[in-house]
């Protein structure tokens, strides 16, 4: 997904002269291109996440498509009061887009997990939070987010879910099954791929999300009347799914406790709870 970032952000500035380009030292080798094409909008401003904030919300302020690139736990913990303040508080479209979602640095340990990322950002008035799962769900959110009004977090992971999903329409929830069942499976990002594993021989409707705010709540009304679980590496879908519907909801997402190993994403999502087999007895249980 960060490949298709670089692809779509030097697709687009052909004919966008307001992009500018913010990094904490990380991926700008990958830029390179855009560096050559657009020396004067591109800055490294190396490892100081809050200060990447603060100048991206004074870009905005001139007229600019401010767009800050760091790791998901730095960019956003680090830089949370500039966030509510610089940019949301004061109206400021900037775009945060982020590599290393949830588990995908998960050699690195706790420090580099994305842990509430999502859940806290949520809960800004006006912010829009973005969770594609594959190359081509990136591509176009970001052609439509990065031009919204309102302050936009893109959360990338270098995990696709693998899955070619036709009828992409940018804020939209997606029904990808619909079997008429008893139970109905909401999801979001890279994790589907875990969610379809899960499900196999088992009969359920699923719903998959890629944007978690603003929240499509058209798709559950369909299936308001069925058992609804909810399954989520993240925060903010089981939130928004219970805000949106007036039934029981369960979920199985990220535990009440730190994943404190070194490994693959596998590895810590078995840990965390979230591999195939735990899913799928999740989906088993009454």
């Amino acid at each position: 997904m960060r490949n298709q970032f670089k692809d779509t952000l030097l697709k687009l500035a052909e004919d966008e002269p307001r992009f500018a380009l913010l990094f904490g030292d990380i991926s700008v080798f990958l830029f390179r291109e855009f560096q050559a094409k657009y020396p004067n909008r591109f800055y490294n401003l190396g490892i100081c996440e809050a200060t990447l904030i603060s100048v991206a919300a004074g870009l905005s302020s001139q007229g600019f498509i401010p767009i800050v690139h760091s790791i998901a736990p730095f960019v956003t913990e680090r830089a949370m009061e500039q966030i509510k303040l610089d940019l949301v508080y004061n109206e400021l479209p900037a775009k945060i887009v982020s590599c290393g979602a949830t588990f995908d640095y998960a050699w690195d340990g706790t420090t580099h997990h994305a842990w509430t990322d999502t859940g806290w950002m949520r809960m800004l008035p006006n912010f829009e939070i973005c969770q594609p799962g594959s190359k081509k769900e990136t591509d176009q959110l970001l052609c439509h987010y990065l031009f919204s009004s309102s302050s936009s977090y893109i959360r990338l992971s270098d995990n696709p879910h693998g899955e070619d999903i036709n009828d992409i329409t940018p804020g939209k929830g997606i029904i990808l099954q619909d079997q008429a069942a008893d139970l109905t499976v909401v999801t979001a990002g890279p994790i589907l791929k875990n969610v379809r594993a899960a499900l196999d021989g088992i009969s359920a409707n699923l719903i998959y999300y890629n944007v978690l705010k603003p929240f499509d709540s058209e798709p559950l009304q369909k299936f308001k009347n069925t058992k609804i679980k909810v399954v989520h590496d993240a925060f903010g879908l089981f939130e928004a799914v219970c805000e949106n519907i007036d039934a029981p909801v369960k979920k199985l997402g990220l535990p009440d406790r730190f994943c404190c190993s070194y490994g693959t994403i596998d590895d810590v999502r078995k840990l965390a709870g979230l591999d195939v087999e735990s899913i799928r007895a999740f989906f088993l249980k009454e």
